[in-house]
């Protein structure tokens, strides 16, 4: 399977990420990213999610039981580590260009792994996305600095929305609009896919 993110990992977190991608892909999921933490001694954090950018609880259990045996086979990382299944969250990691132009209109942190007119880190508004990168509208200059900037994908080395009262809201709506619909689908007698009765919000 192509990974088709923009942002991906290095190291012993692009090991897991190759490892896990297949089995995501055969269960209906995609990556969003693997990262390697210190919190409760090694956590290896494995964030997924559905197609539609969907994942409840009952997903982050299957993606679980489906990995980890893969990945004790593996054995990509020496030490032991915790294994968290977490879904994007509200505030969720941006790591392909459909995460870019769904942000349209939302606050963005982004680090840059090169400097872009004397910067690597950038917070504002997402203006547009291109097929080569993003505009932002940044929340503060300094004397001297254009307000818009054009970020290069090939030049991001992270990026996060910021969770605001407007993203809160639309999150919300589309929770809201998500629960009619699968009231719908029982009326009908159908089978809701990636059905959920609260809003993920594990980072």
């Amino acid at each position: 399977m192509q990974d088709d993110r923009i942002i991906r990992e290095q190291g012993a977190e692009a090991r897991v990420a190759g490892i896990v991608m297949p089995v995501l892909d055969a269960l209906g999921y995609r990556l969003v990213r693997v990262k390697l933490s210190a919190q409760d001694g090694l956590t290896l954090q494995i964030m997924a999610e559905r197609p539609d950018g969907t994942m409840t609880v009952d997903d982050c259990e299957d993606v679980s039981r489906a990995v980890s045996p893969t990945l004790d086979v593996e054995d990509p990382i020496d030490s032991a580590y915790q294994l968290e299944i977490s879904s994007p969250g509200i505030d969720r990691p941006l790591v392909r260009r459909g995460d870019f132009e769904a942000a349209i209109g939302h606050t963005a942190r982004i680090e840059t792994s090169l400097m872009i007119e004397g910067r690597k880190r950038f917070r504002g508004v997402i203006t547009s996305c291109t097929d080569d990168g993003v505009t932002i509208e940044r929340e503060k200059t300094a004397e001297g600095e254009e307000p818009m900037v054009n970020i290069p994908f090939d030049a991001i080395g992270e990026a996060k929305l910021v969770l605001t009262d407007d993203l809160i809201r639309e999150a919300l709506k589309k929770d809201k609009e998500e629960r009619r619909q699968r009231k719908k689908a029982r009326r009908r007698g159908e089978q809701p896919v990636g059905e959920s009765e609260d809003i993920a919000d594990e980072e």
